[in-house]
């Protein structure tokens, strides 16, 4: 088993690289982990107060549950990974996602390299870099057509949240990283070495 984190800022392309690892193993050897499955419930709070939580900072990740489930995978057992839902910011009391074991487990989000208990279950660390004007264009897209957010609210919580929370957190987290590419999930050639190397490390494990 190869374990796998792939992180960087939102909207820099992470989940294209993610999908063209997926796609170059389609023999169902790759399971995939999103760290956005695992926001910490808020639905004790009222609806006003949920619509004000800072998604960007590492406080509002429960990794102490996500390197758990981590930890189970390794040791060959079936995790039930929550599900969360960004329009009601709550995380299903009822409903779970079954995973189970891989020969690639992939760790994808934005603020999963500033957990150093997570740091130390990965193999590979990948950083997908991209431009902040290229990240702000997805995330006013992401934001209206998936959360139904309007553009002045997406610029507010850019500029007020967004932003700082990624060059206090998230930026500083590239120095971790074993391969970093830029110009994010359009780097066919990063992306190429990136698979090349995750084949050479199969390999490796498997002798």
């Amino acid at each position: 088993m190869l374990i796998i984190g792939i992180a960087g800022g939102t909207g820099s392309g992470k989940t294209t690289v993610v999908n063209k690892i997926a796609e170059s193993f389609p023999g169902g050897e790759v399971a995939i982990i999103p760290q956005d499955s695992y926001y910490h419930d808020s639905g004790h709070l009222p609806m006003e107060e949920r619509q004000k939580l800072n998604f960007d900072h590492p406080d509002s990740i429960d990794f102490e549950l996500l390197v758990e489930q981590l930890q189970q995978l390794r040791e060959g057992k079936t995790i039930q990974q929550p599900i969360y839902s960004y329009i009601t910011c709550t995380r299903s009391a009822t409903e779970t996602v079954t995973v189970h074991p891989a020969d690639i487990i992939i760790i994808e989000g934005i603020l999963i390299f500033t957990c150093e208990k997570l740091r130390k279950l990965l193999d590979i660390m990948v950083f997908v870099d991209a431009d902040a004007d290229e990240r702000l264009l997805r995330v006013i897209s992401r934001d209206i057509i998936e959360r139904g957010k309007s553009v002045a609210d997406t610029m507010e919580r850019y500029v007020l949240t967004l932003k700082p929370m990624h060059q206090q957190f998230i930026e500083p987290t590239k120095r971790f990283a074993d391969i970093i590419i830029p110009q994010g999930g359009h780097n066919k050639v990063a992306i190429d070495i990136l698979i090349a190397t995750i084949e050479k490390a199969l390999q490796h494990k498997d002798r």
